[in-house]
């Protein structure tokens, strides 16, 4: 006799395997959860072609043409909609306007999850997109939170928000499959010290909080600037490369970084982040300084498995300290990966989603 398996959507902004928000939290779980019985669809308001673009300046008719289809696609979804067991909403179903196909999808969906990652709801948008940051649909967080049979959130402090509107919460931070970063062993430098930073086009403008860092440091030491995730940064009188993010290369270009960055403006945005960036350099034993804000104090003891830095007179100390001394970067790099192992990684947090899958369709079932 064969179980049924439970059938699941998984609603989503954007395609497989592209956005941090996505492949670095949930989607990666997927051979668990087809391990645990579930049966698994994937729908992206956005395809790959419109994924192509959405970041660049311009190619305005085709963000329209493309928008359009992504509406298309959750029509789509509203007549098939009733044959899963679950509906797992991420972000929004749609971008634009008032809730009004989140109504529809938590009316005719037999339960829903809502996995709310960043604090969507005080608006956002790219440089590329400022012109229909207006039309952004700032109440659809609002709406899911209240209606959901269950929210994801990924800090204590997006969490403690979606508590006000429901009690079933769960906090799962981003994470690392560990199986696939490998830590580094040598952490003498090859020649010049790179100094890294990663994240997307729409946060590289967080790489010049450290411009007069940058300069300071340069004054006592040669080093090098390695940003990945905008190819356009550009800070005169100092060494930068910076490359475009892609899959493949992501890993090998972590890789090279000696000392990982993870520097935060103070404003209310950023305190949702999960401090997946440091997450990534920590699991590959690369030595961290953060801002210290947010999720990054559940993440980092300062001084323990990375550095906490409140202003650039600090992440100047904190970078000098760890030029000047391999013994101190073996220390903290090898800390920060055990850290990820025991509380940041696919294997410590499967069972979070799992139990909030299942608790849900027991819920249903009372």
């Amino acid at each position: 006799m064969t179980t049924q398996k439970k059938k699941i959507l998984f609603v989503a902004p954007y395609p497989f395997d592209k956005a941090p928000s996505q492949r670095l939290k949930y989607e990666q779980y997927y051979p668990y959860f087809e391990k645990a019985g579930y049966e698994i669809t994937t729908s992206s308001f956005m395809d790959m072609a419109f994924w192509n673009v959405v970041y660049k300046h311009g190619f305005f008719f085709q963000k329209i043409i493309h928008t359009l289809l992504g509406y298309m696609r959750r029509i789509r979804d509203l007549f098939r909609i009733r044959q899963y067991d679950i509906i797992y909403i991420h972000l929004w179903v749609t971008p634009f306007g008032l809730p009004f196909f989140e109504w529809l999808f938590c009316l005719f969906a037999k339960r829903v999850i809502y996995d709310i990652d960043d604090m969507i709801f005080l608006g956002h948008s790219s440089s590329a997109n400022k012109k229909s940051q207006f039309l952004k649909g700032k109440a659809k967080a609002i709406y899911l939170m209240k209606k959901a049979g269950h929210i994801i959130t990924c800090t204590p402090l997006l969490d403690k928000f979606a508590r006000k509107y429901n009690s079933h919460t769960t906090d799962i931070s981003s994470t690392i499959n560990t199986e696939v970063y490998i830590p580094r062993t040598d952490y003498s430098f090859a020649s010049k010290p790179i100094l890294g930073w990663s994240g997307s086009i729409s946060t590289s403008k967080y790489v010049y909080l450290l411009k007069d860092v940058f300069l300071e440091l340069k004054k006592e030491f040669d080093f090098r600037v390695l940003v990945i995730g905008n190819p356009d940064i550009k800070i005169e009188g100092v060494d930068i490369v910076a490359v475009p993010w892609k899959n493949e290369t992501e890993l090998p270009d972590l890789m090279k970084i000696d000392i990982g960055m993870y520097p935060l403006p103070d404003e209310p945005w950023v305190y949702g982040k999960s401090g997946l960036k440091a997450l990534q350099y920590m699991a590959l034993g690369i030595p961290t300084i953060a801002s210290a804000i947010g999720a990054n104090f559940r993440i980092i003891n300062d001084g323990e498995n990375g550095f906490l830095v409140k202003d650039n007179a600090e992440w100047i100390t904190a970078l000098r300290k760890l030029l000047q001394d391999n013994a101190l970067r073996e220390k903290l790099g090898k800390a920060g990966r055990i850290t990820v192992e025991q509380s940041f990684s696919l294997h410590s947090n499967k069972d979070k989603y799992l139990d909030a899958m299942e608790s849900l369709l027991n819920l249903n079932k009372k």
